[in-house]
Order: C-alpha cells, then sequence, then structure tokens
C-alpha cells in the first residue's frame, strides 16, 4: 500500500500580507523534515537573482521544487506575491497533477495596511512607499475551487491556526 500524497499549500498575497511568516511558522510547528516551504522571493531574488517580468527561470524552479520536495513526501508550502496573470498556469499545473491534498490561501491585505506593515520590515528603507504601490493588486485571487480569502482582521496567529487545521483535516498529524 502506498502513503497518501502530501499536501501542496499554497499562500499568496501582496507585499507584507504575512505570507512568509505563517508559512514558516507552519513550518516550525510540524515536525522537523516533514515540510518544505518554498518563497518565491528567495528563488528569484537570491537563487536566480533576476527581475519578475519575461521568462525568467523563477517559474522553472519553483515547479521543480514543488514536484521534488512533493516526490519526497513533504507536505509543500509555497509562498508568495504570485501575481496571477505570470504564476496562475504554472498554478493551474502543479494543482492539477497533484494527487493530495490542495490548500489554497489569499492572504487580502488592504494597501493601507500593506504599506503599515511594510514600514516595519528590514527592506522599508530600499523600497519606497510608491514602489510598494506599484507593485500592489487588489484581490489578485487564482479563482482555483476551494481558494481560502484570509482578510486582515485575521491576526498572524488566527491565520497559522486556520492552515494547521486545515492541515490536519488532510491527515497532517504534528
Amino acid at each position: 500500500m502506498t502513503a497518501a500524497a502530501p499536501p501542496l499549500v499554497i499562500l499568496r498575497g501582496n507585499s507584507a500580507s504575512g505570507k512568509s511568516t505563517v508559512a514558516r511558522r507552519i513550518q516550525r510547528t510540524l515536525p522537523r523534515g516533514r515540510v518544505a516551504v518554498i518563497g518565491q522571493d528567495h528563488v528569484r531574488r537570491e537563487l536566480l537573482w533576476e527581475h519578475d517580468v519575461g521568462q525568467g527561470d523563477t517559474i522553472g524552479l519553483i515547479t521543480a521544487m514543488a514536484r521534488h520536495c512533493l516526490g519526497v513526501g513533504r507536505t509543500t508550502v509555497v509562498e508568495g506575491i504570485f501575481g496571477r496573470e505570470r504564476y496562475g498556469e504554472m498554478f493551474a499545473r502543479l494543482l492539477a497533477e497533484h494527487a493530495g491534498a490542495s490548500l489554497v490561501y489569499y492572504l487580502d491585505v488592504s494597501l493601507e495596511e500593506t504599506v503599515r506593515r511594510h514600514a516595519g520590515k528590514p527592506i522599508a528603507g530600499a523600497v519606497s512607499d510608491e514602489e510598494l504601490a506599484s507593485w500592489y493588486r487588489v484581490r489578485d485571487v487564482l479563482g482555483t475551487p476551494g481558494e481560502q480569502v484570509l482578510g486582515e482582521e485575521l491576526t498572524e496567529d488566527e491565520m497559522v491556526e486556520r492552515v494547521l487545521a486545515d492541515l490536519s483535516a488532510a491527515g497532517v498529524r504534528g
């Protein structure tokens, strides 16, 4: 008998919406070595050092990393802004080919709250409010069945609890 495929978790939203924080807290709540977090910023800006335009390598590398991590049995969290127009097809393919549970979340934070949260980030001095606003997308959901929109009225703890409860319902135990 083969084990069930591990869950794929997609966390999307604007800058400073809490994606990275929620992803890391999920990873650190569950047993070490069971959860992989693939961050768009890390892959694009650190590993590949490319802009989020054109036909760069970010989409292919994130797809390969997600497939590998799922293939070796890790619950896999893919987190980032991931604008629908550029990354929608990537997620459609990953979701269509994945045999396990797929949990899709959009962290919906207003521009005002995005700017407020951004002010406390290490890159705040390097990225102006105007530049941040130019990246902002209003409710850029994928439209995938079961996609959940988590609003700014939820605390970080409540978002983490929601994802952990959904993972538990999918068979992931701490």
